[in-house]
C-alpha cells in the first residue's frame, strides 16, 4: 500500500551525515516531519535547518545511542514532538576495525549497543503506538556484515547479525498489526565518512552518492505488512527499479 507522506512522521538515526543525511533530505522533500538523531549535535542542527528549508519539519535530538537511558529519552522526546512515526529508520552504527586480541569489552559493547541495543529500544518505544495507529514501517540498516564475517569486525558483525535476527522476529510479531519490519543493505559502495575510514582504495573507485539510494527509503516509508515485511532488501537495486519504474525486487 502506497501512502502519501506529506505531514507524516519519521524517526531517523545517524542523520547528521552520510546516508542518514541523504535520507533526511529525501523525507523532507516528501513533506515529512522528521525526528533526527545523532551524537553530532552541531551537524544535526545544520541538517534540521536544511530540512526546514526544503519544506519539511525537523527536530534535532542529540543522543549517544550507546547509552540506553539516553536512547529511551531521545525516542520519548521524538514521540512527544511529532507523535507516532509512520517510519523508523535505524541507520546509526559504529565500525571500529579491531582484532580479538586488541578489542576491549567497553569498545565491543559500545558498537553493539549502537547497532543492536538501540534497534531494540527504538522499536520497543514505537511498537504499541504503531499497533494503535494501525501499522507502520521499521527499517534497520544492514550490510554484508549481517550475513557473513569480516576480519577485525569483532563487534560490528555480531551487531549486524543481531539486527537481522531481530527483524525476522518482529516481522512475524508485527504482521497481525500491519507493522512492516525489514533490513536493508546499501547494495553498492557509498561515499560516507564511515566508508572513507574503512573502504579499500578499490571500493572507493566505485562508490556512489548515497542520495542515489534514497528512493528505496521513501518507498519503505510508504509500506506496511500488507506489502513488504520480513525481508533483507537492497537499496541500490530497489532505487534503480523505482527510477526505471520497473517491478520492485523484494529480496537482496
Amino acid at each position: 500500500m502506497m501512502r502519501v507522506l506529506q505531514g507524516q512522521t519519521a524517526i531517523l538515526t545517524g542523520a547528521a551525515q552520510g546516508l542518514g543525511y541523504a535520507i533526511a533530505r529525501a523525507y523532507a522533500e516528501a513533506g515529512m516531519r522528521i525526528a533526527l538523531m545523532d551524537v553530532q549535535q552541531e551537524r544535526l542542527d545544520a541538517v534540521a535547518a536544511e530540512v526546514r528549508a526544503l519544506g519539511g519539519e525537523a527536530v534535532a535530538i542529540g543522543v549517544d545511542l550507546s547509552d540506553a537511558a539516553a536512547t529511551q529519552a531521545a525516542v520519548t522526546q521524538a514521540v512527544a514532538v511529532y507523535g507516532t512515526p509512520r517510519v523508523l529508520v535505524h541507520n546509526a552504527a559504529l565500525l571500529r576495525e579491531v582484532s580479538m586480541l586488541d578489542v576491549t569489552f567497553e569498545n565491543w559493547q559500545k558498537e553493539l549497543n549502537i547497532i543492536l541495543q538501540a534497534a531494540f529500544l527504538l522499536s520497543k518505544a514505537v511498537w504499541a503506538r504503531m499497533i494503535e495507529a494501525g501499522g507502520g514501517s521499521i527499517v534497520y540498516l544492514s550490510s554484508g556484515s549481517g550475513i557473513k564475517g569480516f576480519v577485525k569486525e569483532v563487534a560490528y558483525c555480531p551487531g549486524k547479525h543481531g539486527q537481522e535476527g531481530l527483524m525476522k522476529v518482529l516481522a512475524m510479531e508485527g504482521e497481525p498489526y500491519n507493522i512492516a519490519v525489514n533490513t536493508i543493505t546499501p547494495g553498492a559502495p557509498i561515499n560516507t565518512p564511515m566508508s572513507a575510514s574503512n573502504y579499500s582504495d578499490e571500493l572507493k573507485q566505485k562508490w556512489v552518492d548515497p542520495a542515489l539510494l534514497t528512493p528505496a527509503f521513501v518507498y519503505l516509508a510508504q509500506q506496511d505488512a500488507r506489502t513488504v515485511t520480513g525481508q533483507r532488501l537492497n537499496a541500490w537495486t530497489m532505487s534503480e527499479a523505482i527510477r526505471s519504474a520497473t517491478t520492485i525486487p523484494l529480496t537482496s
